[in-house]
């Protein structure tokens, strides 16, 4: 399906009737990476879940987007389709804006599931910082004319040696990714007051625990589910313990 919020054309899937559920995928996946989510949640809920803009069939914003303006976003795509309140099942990236439009919109979430959230920025020693700066100086200094082809391969491999994968792989959205990772949410956290749920696999290799235990510690009343042989996608490795827990969740919030 295809609706306009804001001036983007904003792909969306539906499922199910029921109470409102709106899923929101991590970064560099799509609405179709929840799939799984959605079949587990449709014979109760109405299951939504959109491509956000800059991922699958969404265009990316006119300008740099950081966490507020894609929960923003979020709160109209609700408003479009006349959702009052909603749950909210976010997975990495997905997780960092449930977050941040359940504390800024408290009355538009009813409940949370933050999988393998983002949102918390780890600490760095003074080694890092050294290797950033490096790395940000030596960019400074290839970029400049003299360089030419040589100065874009080395701009090049340091991308390779010092950046993330979804920083290699952002493209026209790496400034995106640079302010979304650089906003740390765990100022918010005791603004959220909606009953959460917080699910983690111990096999996870991009969200450290400490970030989960921040997350449980500062939203009063959450429950922080770990999940045994799980990495970063815990409803692929194990669906039917996911689908399990959070329909029950779900369903026992909707009491």
């Amino acid at each position: 399906m295809l609706i306009r919020v804001g001036d983007l054309d904003t792909h969306f899937t539906v499922w199910g009737e029921g109470r409102p559920i709106v899923l929101l995928h991590g970064w560099g996946t799509s609405a179709e990476s929840l799939g799984t989510v959605a079949k587990a949640l449709e014979d109760r809920f109405r299951v939504y879940a959109l491509d956000l803009p800059g991922f699958g069939w969404t265009p990316s914003a006119a300008t740099v987007w950081g966490t507020w303006e894609y929960a923003s976003y979020v709160e109209a795509f609700m408003d479009r389709l006349n959702i009052s309140v909603a749950s909210l099942v976010g997975h990495s990236f997905g997780g960092r804006i449930a977050l941040a439009l359940a504390a800024k919109w408290p009355d538009r979430v009813k409940s949370l599931v933050l999988v393998a959230s983002a949102g918390i920025r780890p600490r760095r020693g003074p080694l890092f910082r050294m290797k950033v700066g490096a790395a940000k100086l030596a960019k400074q200094v290839f970029s400049l004319p003299m360089w030419g082809r040589l100065g874009e391969r080395v701009i090049a491999e340091l991308y390779q040696r010092m950046g993330s994968r979804d920083y290699r792989n952002a493209g026209a959205l790496r400034a995106t990714l640079v302010k979304v990772v650089s906003e740390d949410l765990r100022g918010i956290l005791s603004s959220v007051r909606t009953p959460t749920l917080i699910i983690w696999g111990d096999r996870d290799q991009e969200v450290p625990f400490s970030s989960m235990e921040i997350m449980a510690r500062g939203i009063q009343g959450s429950r922080l589910e770990v999940f045994e042989g799980a990495g970063h996608f815990p409803f692929v490795d194990s669906p039917d313990r996911f689908g399990r827990l959070v329909r029950e969740f779900l369903c026992q919030d909707s009491q």
